[in-house]
C-alpha cells in the first residue's frame, strides 16, 4: 500500500506579494529536484493586483500610478489566468506539491482547490460550488446556504479565485478565498476577465467575520482530506524574515541542479 502524502503547512501572516513568490519558486525548484516537502504556504497579502500570463492589461481599470497612490502594488506573475486582486482579509494558499505519480491531472487538481475552498466557506454557512466554464468558487446570492449550481435565474457571485502553474508536475500559486475582504476593492479590476458577475466575501454573505489564521489551519486540513493526505505539521512563521529561507533554498537548489540532468519537461 502506497504511503499517504504528507502536507507541511506554514503560516506566514500578512506579506507583500513578491517575497512570497520568490520563496514559492525556490520551494518548487526543490520539489522538482526531488528534495524538500509538500508544503502549503498560507497567508494574507498586502494589497496587490496580479496579472497572469494571459492577462488583458485593460482589465486593470486604474493606472499603475493611481494604484500606487492607494497603496496597491501591480505585479506580473507566472500563473495562468487573467487579472486578480489580493488584499487583507483574504485567505491565500500556495500549495507546492509534487503531484506525481498518482495525481497527474491538472483539471482534477483545480477541482481539488475549489473543493477545499468550498469546505472552508461551508464552516460559516456559505454554500459554494463550481460553475462550468468559470474557474473558482461561486455562490448564488439568492440561495446562500444551498448552492444548487448555475440554474436558470441564479445570481452568481465569486468568492474564491484559483490560478495555478504546474511544471514537471510540481504546483505553484493556488487559491484565494475572500473572508472579510472589502468587495469594493475588486471594482478597480475586471476580476479574472469576468464582467457579468460580482465578487463577494463570506463576511458580506453571512454574519461571520472569519479570522484568516484560523481559516488557514482549516484550509490545510481540508486540502489534506481532499488529496487523501495527512497534515504532518503546521508552522507559524508570521513576522519572521523570508529572505534567509529563500537564499538557503536557492543555494541548495543550485548545488543540486549541477548534478541533475535538465529534463526540460513542463505541464502547465
Amino acid at each position: 500500500m502506497a504511503e499517504r502524502r504528507k502536507l507541511h503547512g506554514v503560516w506566514l501572516g500578512r506579506r507583500p506579494y513578491e517575497p512570497v513568490d520568490a520563496l514559492s519558486c525556490e520551494l518548487a525548484r526543490a520539489r522538482a529536484l526531488g528534495r524538500g516537502l509538500d508544503t502549503v504556504l498560507l497567508l494574507e497579502h498586502e494589497p496587490v493586483v496580479t496579472l497572469g500570463r494571459r492577462a488583458d492589461p485593460s482589465h486593470v481599470l486604474l493606472s499603475e500610478e493611481a494604484l500606487r497612490a492607494r497603496g496597491i502594488a501591480r505585479v506580473r506573475v507566472s500563473r495562468g489566468g487573467d487579472v486578480t486582486l489580493h488584499a487583507p482579509g483574504q485567505l491565500v494558499a500556495y500549495p507546492i506539491l509534487a503531484l506525481a505519480p498518482d495525481r497527474c491531472d491538472v483539471r482534477r487538481y483545480v477541482r481539488d482547490l475549489a473543493e477545499t475552498m468550498r469546505r472552508v466557506a461551508l464552516r460559516h454557512g456559505v454554500s459554494g460550488g463550481e460553475v462550468p466554464g468559470l474557474v473558482g468558487l461561486w455562490v448564488d446570492l439568492d440561495s446562500i446556504a444551498d448552492f444548487r449550481g448555475p440554474a436558470e435565474g441564479a445570481r452568481l457571485a465569486k468568492i474564491g479565485a484559483i490560478g495555478v502553474r504546474i511544471s514537471q508536475w510540481v504546483t505553484t500559486h493556488g487559491f484565494a478565498l475572500n473572508l472579510t475582504t472589502a468587495p469594493d476593492l475588486f471594482e478597480m479590476i475586471v476580476p479574472c476577465g469576468i464582467r457579468e458577475h460580482p465578487v463577494s466575501s463570506i463576511a458580506e454573505l453571512s454574519a461571520a467575520r472569519p479570522e484568516v489564521r484560523t481559516e488557514a489551519r482549516a484550509a490545510l486540513e481540508s486540502l489534506a482530506a481532499v488529496l487523501d493526505a495527512d497534515v504532518a505539521s503546521f508552522e507559524d512563521r508570521a513576522g519572521t524574515p523570508l529572505e534567509p529561507w529563500t537564499a538557503e533554498l536557492a543555494e541548495e537548489n543550485a548545488a543540486s541542479a549541477s548534478s541533475v540532468p535538465d529534463l526540460n519537461a513542463r505541464s502547465e
